[in-house]
C-alpha cells in the first residue's frame, strides 16, 4: 500500500501537467491566436475551454478584444488663418475581430503594448487635419471640432494598422502656446478698453443730455411756478386792499370781528382758561361790560383795544 502512493501522486501531476499543456481557456472578452510549431496555425473566438497540443507544439496567444485607448502628446498645429495652435486628441480603437483580423494583429504587433505606439505615432500625424480650418471656427458654440473629428478619424481608417479597427476620434484640448496667449490676451484688453471708452463717451453723452433737458424742465416749471404765484399773490392782495377798505369804512366793526376771532381761537378744545375778563377781547365773555354807541362792548380798562 505504502508503494502505490507515490505512484498515484506521480500520476495525478503528470495528468495535471497533460491537462495543462493540452489545454487553454478563452474568455468572452478574447480572442486566441494558436501556433503550431512557432507559425500561426488558427483563430479561436469562442470562449471556454478548448484543446491544443501538448508542450512546445501548440502555443495559444489570448489578445484582449476590448475597446482601447490612447492619447496622443500635444502637437503644435498652424491653422488655416495661420494662427498656432497646440492639439491633444484621443482614440479609442479595438482589435479587428472579423475575418483574420486577430491573426493579422498578432503577425503585425504581437501585443497590445506595440500597437498602442504605432496607433500614438498616427494619431499625432493625423491630428494635423486641424490645419484645415480657421481658429474662428474652433472655438464657441459653432465650432467645427466634431467636423475635424470626423477628419482625423476618417484619415485613421484609410490607413490603419493591419488588425486594427479605429472606433472614435475626440480633440482632448486646443490650446494657444503661452507666446500667443499673451498676444491674444494683449489683444483682447485692447479691445475690451476700447469698447469700455466708446461705452463710457456714450453714457457720458446720454447723461449731458439728460442733465440739460433736466434743467430746461426746472426752468419751465420754475418760470411756471414764478407766475403762478404772481397771479395768486396779486388775487390775495387785491382781496387784501377791498377788505382793508371795507374795514377802514368802519374801524370798530373790525376791531369787534378781530376780537371775535382772537376770542374763539382761544377758547377752542377742552381747556380750563383763567384770565382778566376786563381786558380785550376777554371782556366779550362779561355781560356787564360797557358799550359805546354803538352797542359794541368795550374793556373796562384803558388801553386795552
Amino acid at each position: 500500500m505504502s508503494k502505490r502512493i507515490p505512484i498515484i501522486v506521480g500520476s495525478v501531476i503528470l495528468l495535471v501537467l497533460v491537462l495543462f499543456n493540452t489545454t487553454y481557456s478563452v474568455g468572452f472578452n478574447e480572442v486566441a491566436v494558436l501556433e503550431r510549431l512557432g507559425k500561426p496555425a488558427g483563430i479561436q473566438r469562442d470562449a471556454g475551454m478548448h484543446l491544443k497540443a501538448p508542450f512546445f507544439i501548440d502555443r495559444a496567444v489570448k489578445l484582449d478584444v476590448r475597446r482601447q485607448f490612447i492619447e496622443s502628446p500635444l502637437e503644435t498645429v498652424l491653422t488655416r488663418d495661420g494662427q498656432q495652435v497646440v492639439v491633444q486628441a484621443y482614440l479609442l480603437w479595438r482589435i479587428d475581430g472579423e475575418g483574420d483580423g486577430p491573426l493579422q494583429f498578432y503577425t503585425s504587433f504581437g501585443t497590445l503594448e506595440k500597437a498602442g505606439k504605432e496607433l500614438e505615432t498616427q494619431l499625432q500625424g493625423a491630428v494635423r487635419a486641424i490645419g484645415q480650418y480657421s481658429f474662428n471656427e474652433l472655438i464657441g458654440t459653432d465650432s467645427k471640432i466634431a467636423a475635424a473629428e470626423d477628419a482625423i478619424l476618417a484619415d485613421l481608417r484609410k490607413t490603419r494598422a493591419p488588425g486594427v479597427e479605429p472606433v472614435d476620434v475626440g480633440i482632448s484640448q486646443i490650446v494657444l502656446p503661452p507666446k500667443t496667449t499673451v498676444a491674444v490676451l494683449r489683444r483682447m484688453a485692447t479691445v475690451q478698453e476700447t469698447l469700455a471708452n466708446l461705452e463710457e463717451s456714450k453714457g457720458n453723452s446720454e447723461a449731458d443730455a439728460i442733465k440739460s433737458q433736466a434743467a430746461s424742465q426746472a426752468d419751465t416749471i420754475r418760470k411756471f411756478a414764478e407766475q403762478w404765484a404772481a397771479n395768486i399773490e396779486a388775487v390775495g392782495n387785491e382781496q387784501a386792499t377791498r377788505y382793508y377798505e371795507q374795514m377802514r369804512e368802519d374801524a370798530d366793526l373790525a376791531i369787534f370781528l378781530a376780537w371775535l376771532d382772537t376770542l374763539r381761537a382761544s377758547l377752542s378744545g377742552s381747556t380750563t382758561f383763567i384770565t382778566d375778563t376786563s381786558k380785550a377781547p376777554f371782556h366779550l365773555v362779561d355781560l356787564d361790560a360797557p358799550t359805546d354807541g354803538k352797542g359794541i362792548p368795550q374793556p373796562a380798562k384803558e388801553g386795552s383795544k
